[in-house]
């Protein structure tokens, strides 16, 4: 769903939770905010039934739940929280004069509050004050650029020091929403790249070729740097991605740690935005010290990257399953896509006296690729004797970057003659 941009005139600053037990916090919020010269939407989330102090009331985001308001007042509390959180999700995507979203709360709260931010653009200002937020916060946060700020006493009164904590975080917002940067007309148009430690080497000599033309933005590919870098193709702030490196698909496949979920490059099928791709670090499945390395892998051969990362080499018959799931998301990508293969290795540590050469392994995964890709004029696969992080393949992902951005903007240029 396309979200509406508010004008700096229609923006307001929407204060949501549950009004039913943090009500008042919710309205120290809303003080704060107005003394502050912004105008405020209060959002009740509270699935109690109980009456609403809020401007909306829960029965009214409740709506837009793709069952309906039942599905979310159901009477058992645990579905009803999680069907509001999906509503709320709905809800926000509609609003016209969203300048930014706030809101403060408990593990629950958070978890109701923030899926309906994770959906907002990039850049919507986002602000959640949670007594989780000292702690691993990646589930709430996700892709997202939330602001997470801890409530150091528990979300329940105002007092010396919840008073100054909401005050800051409600100051904080008024400032992102009163404030936006203003769009340059001169920006380059965003490049989405994705880089591992042992794809460092292209990644840096494709981008040095192209930062003239592009905003290069670089993404560590750790589960959520794919995640983040789908989120902005997802809010329209990249013209294109050379993924280079989509090790994080190994990882969702095998079960390491740095998995960026079933999804991965799914954004690529609803939009049609240029892609050009490779198998960078497809060679290893990520874990955390060697001593958390799970026992069924304990066997299997292991490279220690630092005291903090465990590497595992692929076999042949996970890179067949890895295979399989890239050409189908291959496949089922709108835009121009280009899949280039490195035969002579996928990562820094596959190759002649590395740890992870293994030519059987790459085969099974280059072999599947080919197999199952389907080619037409606008997805092709090219199959080169270099190695990753060879000069030769960096060229390679430039020339079929520049190959069919060219004969995208053809296609513009003759849907404009024609109209």
């Amino acid at each position: 769903m396309e979200f509406p941009v508010a004008t700096s005139s229609e923006r307001a600053a929407y204060v949501a939770g549950t009004f039913d037990t943090k009500g008042r916090e919710l309205a120290y919020l809303r003080q704060c905010l107005e003394k502050l010269g912004l105008r405020v939407v209060t959002v009740d989330l509270a699935t109690s039934g109980k009456p609403s102090p809020a401007s909306v009331h829960p029965r009214e985001v409740a709506r837009h739940h793709p069952q309906g308001e039942s599905a979310v007042f159901s009477g058992d509390r645990g579905t009803a929280v999680t069907a509001m959180a999906l509503a709320f999700e709905r809800y926000v995507l509609t609003r016209r004069d969203l300048g930014g979203l706030i809101s403060a709360g408990g593990s629950g709260g958070t978890a109701l509050a923030t899926p309906a931010m994770r959906a907002l653009p990039v850049g919507v200002p986002k602000m959640m004050v949670s007594t989780v937020a000292s702690g691993d916060v990646r589930p709430y946060v996700g892709p997202s650029d939330i602001c997470m700020m801890y409530s150091v006493t528990d979300v329940q009164g105002i007092n010396r020091i919840s008073e100054r904590v909401l005050a800051n975080a409600a100051h904080a917002l008024a400032g992102m929403v009163t404030h936006p940067m203003p769009e340059s007309e001169a920006r380059k148009p965003a490049l989405g790249l994705t880089m591992f430690g042992v794809t460092t080497p292209c990644v840096q000599m494709v981008t040095k070729q192209l930062e003239e033309a592009y905003d290069c933005l670089v993404f560590h590919a750790t589960g959520t740097g794919g995640q983040s870098m789908e989120k902005l193709a997802d809010s329209g702030l990249l013209a294109g991605c050379i993924d280079v490196s989509t090790t994080e698909i190994a990882d969702e496949i095998v079960g390491g740690i740095m998995s960026a979920g079933p999804t991965r490059l799914d954004v690529f099928a609803r939009h049609g935005l240029p892609w050009v791709g490779s198998v960078g670090a497809l060679d290893m499945v990520n874990f955390g010290a060697r001593d958390t390395v799970p026992e069924r892998f304990r066997a299997r051969r292991l490279y220690q990257h630092n005291a903090s990362v465990t590497l595992m080499r692929t076999t042949a018959e996970e890179c067949r399953a890895i295979g399989a799931f890239l050409a189908a998301k291959c496949n089922a990508m709108r835009g121009p896509v280009r899949l280039l293969i490195p035969e002579g290795g996928v990562s820094a540590i596959d190759k002649p006296g590395q740890p992870f050469h293994d030519p059987e392994a790459d085969r099974a995964l280059f072999d599947t690729l080919a197999q199952q890709f389907r080619t037409s004029s606008d997805h092709q696969l090219v199959r080169l004797p270099h190695h990753i992080n060879d000069e030769a393949f960096a060229d390679a992902l430039v020339a079929a970057w520049r190959q069919i951005t060219a004969r995208n903007e053809e296609r513009t240029h003759a849907t404009h003659r024609q109209r």
